[in-house]
Formats: C-alpha cells, structure tokens, sequence
C-alpha cells in the first residue's frame, strides 16, 4: 500500500527526538513527511521545513492552523507525530484529534494528570487513532520476554526490577544546553527524571509483566544545588497479578550511559534483558544454568521474529524499535482495526498516573500511594 501521509509538530532545527522519529518513520516505508510545524517560532518553524524538503504551503507557524489546514485539504495527513516538550503534548493532540487526524505522540504523554484526563476524552471523541511511543517496547527480545511471560515460562511473576540509569545531569548543564534545558523545567517537563527515563522503566515492566502497579511509594530527590526537578528516584511497587517490583531511576549515576535493564521473576524462572545489549535475553530456570537467547536465535514464529528486519549477528536497536512502532501504528490506521502491542491513551494516561503518585507519595515522606 502506498505511504501514509506524515506531519510533525516539533523537531526543527537543534532538536534531537524529531530526527530520530523522522528517520523511524521512513525505514519501512510507512509514512512519507509532507507537512509541519516543526517550531514555535515562525522563522525556524519554516527554516526547517525548507531544510527538509516540505512544500512552502505545507510549512505551518502554528500547530493549531496546520491542524485545520491539513483536515480541509483532500491530500492532508494521514497522522501527526509530536515531537516537542511534555506540556504541549495535550494541547497538539486535542487540536489533530479534534479534526479526526490520528496522533503518535513521544512519552510521557502529558506534563499533568489534568492534561492526560482530558487528552483521553478528546481521544474517545475523535475517529483519529492515539499512539504513545515507548520505542523500548518495539525491541524484539523485549518482544520475545513479554511472549514468554504470557505463556508462563516463568510461572507466577513475584518481583520485577527496572532500573534506567543515566549520568549526563550529574552537574549543571550549560546554559545552552536545549535538550536539558526543558527537561530541567518542571513546567515544561512536568518533572524530572521520573517523567523522562522513570516512565521507561514503568512502561516496561507493565509491558513485559501483563500487570499494572496497584500502589506505590517514591522518594524522589534532586542531588545539583539549585536544581527543582528530581534527577533521581526510588520507587517500590505493588502489581496488580501479586508481583513486587522496585524501580530505580537516576540521571545522576556516573558511569552509566543509557542503562535501562529489566528483570522479572517468577515462580519457575526469570528473564533479564539490558537495553545497551539489546539483542540479548537471558533465561533462567530453577535448577537448570541460564541461557542466553538471542533475537537471531529465535523461533521463525515468535514476538521477536516478527520485528526483526535484519540477520542474526548484525545488531538490531533504538532507530529500529521506534519504527516497528511506526510501521504498527501505520498498519491499525490502514486497517481501522487494534494491534496487541501499540500502545494507547489508556497506557499514556496510566504512565502519567505513575509520575503524579510518584510525586504525591515523596511529598509526603514516601507514603504508600494507591493507584486502584
């Protein structure tokens, strides 16, 4: 089938998630990028379009025109991806749902709770589809370990590990440093580590798991004088299928780049995975030693074999996942159906319920906050 037709809000000039949404949308051939509004300021917003190749006309100032320009066109898009800072995720996507155009939308999907409430009834209202992208999810061994739980390798999952850790806000960022500068900004990011990298690791122990946390204690922390948003946090959760887990995630942990590893027990075995070895998945059986399994290893019919495009032995990572979920995204708004593994506004909104009770919970003293 013909590309769907892309437009982008965000992502011009000096930003760095936009360009790797670009790139993932194309490496399928799903989507072709026709239109945008890749910047609050008009000058930039058409700089960059004229940089990437967008027709004058199709070069919008303002998400909001660009949403009911597009909608009266008979060529206008197919979907829109938001790619800028948290707080203006709700905004942009009730403008596009609003006209029926579908969102895929960078996590975490609001900066508020009250913005992810109303963005999920603006999403039930539209005919337009939501996705949220955890690309974390769209790793084939990621994948492979969420198809292991189901069918119960690891019999009844009793304690999960998730922990992402990072080192690069250990001191103040220079001034000029964009891609800290707003996520530094609790108006703009809505908090701190918890939002940017915790929601990660939450959404991925959800994903593997099958279970949601039922009630949690955070204590979070900020370790750089002056700084007002956490870069570093400590969460204990319960899940709704029995299972304990504890999260831990740090943007001040020298030594670490991007260390997102995920660990799950069970009653029968266990499962660990770590993102800056993506192609690798460890399996543990009681009284047995541990296997490593790996994504060109697996079985021609298994959750990593359908996401994995290249041969075993040439690695397979973060641009690849990102578009594994734009190639489903693209197949549910072709075929107006539902896909087991995108994710929606219900899993957007439960990330955002996660950051609130977290920073609830700190507030006071890590009290135990119940997200039932």
């Amino acid at each position: 089938m013909a590309p769907l037709k892309l437009g982008m809000v965000g992502g011009g000039q000096g930003a760095f998630i936009g360009g790797v949404h670009r790139m993932a949308s194309r490496l399928d051939g799903c989507f072709d990028l026709v239109a945008g509004a890749f910047s609050s300021d008009p000058t930039r917003a058409h700089a960059s379009a004229a940089e990437l190749g967008i027709a004058a006309d199709r070069s919008y100032a303002d998400f909001r025109e660009m949403a009911k320009a597009e909608a009266a066109r008979p060529d206008g898009i197919d979907a829109v991806s938001i790619v800028t800072p948290n707080h203006l995720h709700g905004p942009i996507a009730e403008a596009f749902l609003a006209h029926d155009i579908s969102v895929i939308c960078d996590k975490p999907m609001t900066a508020t709770l009250a913005q992810a409430e109303s963005l999920m009834s603006a999403a039930q209202a539209s005919k337009g589809h939501f996705f949220l992208t955890h690309n974390y999810t769209g790793y084939p061994m990621i994948r492979q370990a969420k198809q292991m739980v189901a069918e119960g390798a690891l019999g009844d999952i009793r304690f999960i590990e998730a922990n992402y850790l990072q080192d690069w806000l250990s001191e103040a960022p220079d001034a000029d440093n964009k891609q800290a500068k707003w996520r530094l900004d609790a108006a703009q990011a809505g908090g701190g580590a918890i939002g940017d990298i915790g929601t990660h690791a939450y959404n991925l122990a959800c994903f593997v798991s099958g279970q949601h946390a039922t009630a949690l204690s955070a204590m979070l922390t900020s370790n750089v004088a002056g700084r007002k948003v956490d870069d570093d946090a400590r969460v204990a959760l319960r899940f709704s299928g029995g299972a304990r887990a504890h999260i831990w995630a740090s943007q001040v942990a020298i030594g670490h780049e991007n260390d997102l590893t995920l660990a799950v027990y069970g009653s029968k075995g266990a499962l660990r995975w770590a993102q800056e070895n993506p192609n690798v998945l460890w399996f543990s059986e009681l009284g047995k030693a541990p296997q490593m399994l790996t994504r060109g290893g697996a079985s021609a019919n298994s959750s990593a074999s359908a996401v994995t495009r290249i041969p075993a032995g040439h690695p397979e990572g973060y641009l690849e996942a990102f578009a594994t979920l734009y190639r489903e995204a693209a197949e549910v708004i072709k075929s107006q159906g539902e896909s087991r593994h995108t994710l929606g506004v219900e899993d957007g909104l439960d990330g955002v319920r996660f950051v609130d009770a977290c920073q609830r919970s700190s507030r006071g003293q890590a009290f135990w906050v119940d997200l039932q």
